[in-house]
Formats: structure tokens, C-alpha cells, sequence
């Protein structure tokens, strides 16, 4: 990379002289801790330290309590990178690079329920509780046709919008529900996924070298066994490193 590169490219990823990345902290597979007033800690924010690392520029992050109001947050410019889901409707603000990780979205069904598979959700008369503007409340919100989406403010709030409303399904990723079933007795997680989460970085369009330039590092961390490194780290189950993006 020559001089001129590298000025670009900071001049994109940090215009303020500073890496400003955005985090979403209600993704507890991805951000492992994070105290209010501190810096956030897990998979994306040392994916985020990194990249200021080697950009040679110091780190500040922007953190928001819901992958919606990070997405949203983008138009007014207080993050230059973001660590979050990859949804097309996204898509129209965020320049995205391929996904880094990937995490299986799947249904939680209560002990009585009928429903034995994910393809018996999407029936007239079927609630679906999820936590509302996630990537997972995006994919559905195109793809059901006839079941009805009861969205919450946040993940717990999805999960207790469920059970006090007795819906007949939790829409969630795949490792959350396996907690959640946990606390309902014999309900059950669907086989198989619905969709699968790819949680990329991004940045705003129109800073093309800096595009770019994330891209290649978030194949690097790929290729390179980092991102697989920061999931034993932090002991995340039930996600896997994306594959390469396509050629």
C-alpha cells in the first residue's frame, strides 16, 4: 500500500483523525461485555481495535443498545465503521463487506404447540414475537406471507413479549432460544434455520478506499484464523466463520 493509499484510506475510515466505530451491545454473542461509561469487549470490538491498529489511528467507540438504531445512526455520521448484520434494506446507507460470522436464526415454540418445523410457522393465525428492526425482523418481515411478526424493543423484550402474550413462536438466534428454552419448560427449538445472520463491517457509501481497504481486512481476518481466534477467546458458541466471499 503506497503513502497516498493509506492517506485515503484514513481519510475515509477516519476523517476526525479517529476511528470511530459503532457497536451493537444487545448482540451478546458478539459483544461478551460491556458496562455503560466503558469500553465494549468480544468479538466485534476487538475486530474494531484492529482495524485502528493498522490504520494507525486511535479508537472510539459508539455504542447503541439495538442493531436498528446503530443502522439508523449512520445518516447522521457519528460512526465511520460499524460491526452489524448485513440486510439488504441496510444495504441502501451501508457499504457492507462480505460477512465475517455467521449465526443460524431458527423458532422457539412453546411445550404445547403444534408446530414441528420452521416450514408450519408462516400459517394464517400464527404470532411470531421478535425483537423489532433486528436483521432477523428484516428477512422476515420480506419473506413470511401469512404469519403475523409481534415485534419488541429489544431481545429480552421479544423473548417476554412470548411469554406473556402465549404467541406461538420466538424468532431468535439460534443460540439465544437454546437459553431461552432453558427457562420454559419442554419448549422446544426448531430444527434447521430460517436464515442465516452475517455480521459484516460497513461503512457509508461514497468513501470508496476506504470501502475497499475494510473489505480486504475483513477477508484477511478471515483467511488469516483472527476471527476464529476472538470466537475462542471469548468461548461464543454456535457461530462459525463465514466462508471466503466469493471470487
Amino acid at each position: 500500500m503506497t503513502t497516498t493509499d493509506h492517506d485515503s484510506i484514513r481519510a475515509d475510515l477516519a476523517p476526525t483523525k479517529k476511528l470511530r466505530v459503532g457497536i451493537n451491545a444487545a448482540n451478546f454473542l458478539l459483544v461478551t461485555t460491556y458496562v455503560p461509561g466503558s469500553d465494549p469487549h468480544g468479538v466485534a470490538p476487538d475486530l474494531g481495535r484492529e482495524l485502528a491498529l493498522r490504520l494507525d489511528v486511535p479508537i472510539e467507540f459508539v455504542v447503541f443498545d439495538s442493531p436498528g438504531k446503530l443502522a439508523e445512526a449512520g445518516k447522521s455520521g457519528v460512526w465511520d465503521v460499524a460491526f452489524l448484520g448485513n440486510e439488504p434494506q441496510r444495504a441502501n446507507e451501508i457499504a457492507f463487506t462480505d460477512a465475517y460470522l455467521e449465526i443460524p436464526v431458527t423458532y422457539l415454540v412453546p411445550a404445547d404447540s403444534p408446530i414441528r418445523s420452521i416450514a408450519e410457522v408462516d400459517q394464517p393465525g400464527v404470532r411470531v414475537a421478535v425483537m423489532e428492526r433486528s436483521a432477523y425482523d428484516l428477512y422476515l418481515t420480506r419473506n413470511l406471507k401469512h404469519a403475523q411478526l409481534n415485534r419488541a424493543g429489544s431481545i429480552d423484550g421479544s423473548y417476554e413479549l412470548f411469554v406473556a402474550e402465549k404467541l406461538d413462536a420466538l424468532a431468535g438466534l439460534k443460540p439465544r432460544l437454546v437459553i431461552d428454552a432453558e427457562q420454559l419448560p419442554r419448549s422446544r427449538v426448531l430444527e434447521g434455520q430460517v436464515t442465516a445472520v452475517r455480521q459484516s463491517a460497513g461503512t457509508l457509501h461514497g468513501r470508496e478506499a476506504g470501502a475497499n481497504y475494510l473489505c480486504e481486512f475483513i477477508e484477511e481476518a478471515k483467511s488469516s484464523g483472527l476471527v476464529a481466534s476472538l470466537i475462542t477467546k471469548y468461548g461464543v458458541r454456535g457461530v462459525s466463520v463465514a466462508p471466503p466471499m466469493p471470487a
